[in-house]
């Protein structure tokens, strides 16, 4: 049988995560570069740079990007950085760092998310005080023993480190992260990811089912929104639970 629409549909599926990962990265770099056009001088565009050359973006992106947030592209469109802030029932909040060139777009599927899954945008400080902005840095636990890993740890300036069930978490400031990375790697120590969030300073579990199924489809519609850049909360939801909540939406999932 022929596979084609299939086979098209996976390629564009494929194409369109690229695309946004490109576009995000030249976004941040883009926005960052609007503080201070230095890369050395700049610990925010370095980071920038550096994560966008991890993730295989070409070099003509980031020069591109750059010159946008420099205005030395005079037809740049500006790149502006909005957080939304939301509680949810329980105490548990959320923000959603999104980068825009059109804010009314954006705040409109926002919002639309938001009311989907049952609760309403607040005002701006309404759970910001309450995280941190960190560069996090995750190793897979399979690999590493965590104790040798807390005692590099020690070695450097990151802030914390964090043993969770599937993933080690070293939290590190943002000005720190290059020198921090480095070292691990100096070590020959693989990292699964590294990024920028919003680290809470206090976790709210969520233990009922339809709660965090609800919870984890509103997660993934923002994730999936093109301006949106980072998603943190401070949920905790048990392995178990959290299992059976990712089985059940695989499985009512349609696939082509």
């Amino acid at each position: 049988m022929w596979r084609g629409p299939v086979v098209q549909a996976r390629k564009d599926a494929v194409n369109a995560v690229k695309w946004k990962i490109f576009s995000m990265h030249a976004k941040l770099i883009s926005v960052a570069a609007t503080k201070w056009w230095d890369i050395d001088g700049n610990p925010t565009l370095f980071a920038a740079v550096h994560a966008a050359k991890k993730a295989w973006v070409p070099n003509d992106n980031i020069e591109r990007a750059i010159k946008k947030g420099t205005w030395e592209d005079k037809t740049a469109v500006q790149i502006h950085e909005i957080v939304y802030e939301w509680y949810a029932p329980g105490g548990v909040a959320i923000m959603v760092s999104t980068l825009t060139d059109n804010k009314n777009r954006t705040v409109s599927n926002i919002r639309h998310i938001f009311t989907k899954y049952g609760w309403n945008m607040w005002e701006t400080w309404a759970v910001s005080w309450m995280f941190h902005r960190k560069w996090v840095i995750f190793i897979d636990p399979t690999k590493y023993d965590y104790e040798t890993i807390e005692e590099l740890v020690f070695e450097t300036n990151a802030e914390d480190i964090v043993n969770e069930d599937t993933y080690i978490k070293i939290i590190t400031s943002i000005e720190d992260f290059h020198n921090v990375e480095k070292f691990f790697e100096e070590k020959s120590i693989e990292f699964i990811d590294s990024k920028i969030d919003f680290i809470p300073e206090n976790d709210i579990e969520i233990d009922e089912f339809d709660k965090a199924l609800k919870f984890t489809k509103m997660i993934e519609a923002f994730n999936e929104d093109e301006d949106v850049n980072i998603v943190s909360s401070n949920e905790i939801i048990n392995i178990n639970l959290q299992k059976e909540v990712d089985e059940f939406i695989e499985k009512n999932t349609f696939r082509t």
